[in-house]
């Protein structure tokens, strides 16, 4: 069964509450196990969150626009923002085997992203940050 969702979100944490019913309803409407639920929230709450927080010094509102198609089993999610140009993918994998106190803050999240999807591709646009995603959610 095919599938399409469009979302807006401001860049505010109050947004990430949406965020995550946004994503159990679309979920539960297309019967996604638990486990997709979850990682889908823990992905795209990651990605928001770091939208929100380094994206913008200018203080101003800004539209963070969610394009969820679902299609053959797959879940193909693309967000965009005219943030400051960020590309979590050529972020260095943290080094998980060194002691906690040796290690630099950040980068597990990106980490998990990374780990999590099936596919990730990002490109600069224009002014835009365009991060698509895909994750098998059906057998």
């Amino acid at each position: 069964m095919a599938a399409h969702l469009d979302a807006t979100l401001r860049n505010d944490v109050t947004e990430l509450g949406r965020l995550t019913a946004l994503i159990e309803d679309f979920g539960r409407a297309h019967h996604f196990s638990s486990k997709a639920v979850f990682t889908l929230t823990l992905c795209l709450d990651e990605v928001v969150t770091n939208i929100i927080s380094h994206g913008y010094d200018d203080g101003a509102e800004h539209a963070i626009r969610l394009q969820f198609d679902l299609a053959d089993g797959a879940l193909t999610i693309i967000v965009e923002d005219d943030g400051k140009p960020f590309d979590p993918l050529t972020h260095a994998a943290p080094d998980l085997d060194a002691p906690l106190e040796d290690r630099e803050i950040g980068g597990l999240g990106v980490h998990f992203l990374k780990t999590s999807m099936d596919r990730l591709a990002y490109e600069r646009a224009g002014d835009l940050n365009r991060l698509t995603m895909e994750l098998r959610v059906e057998g």
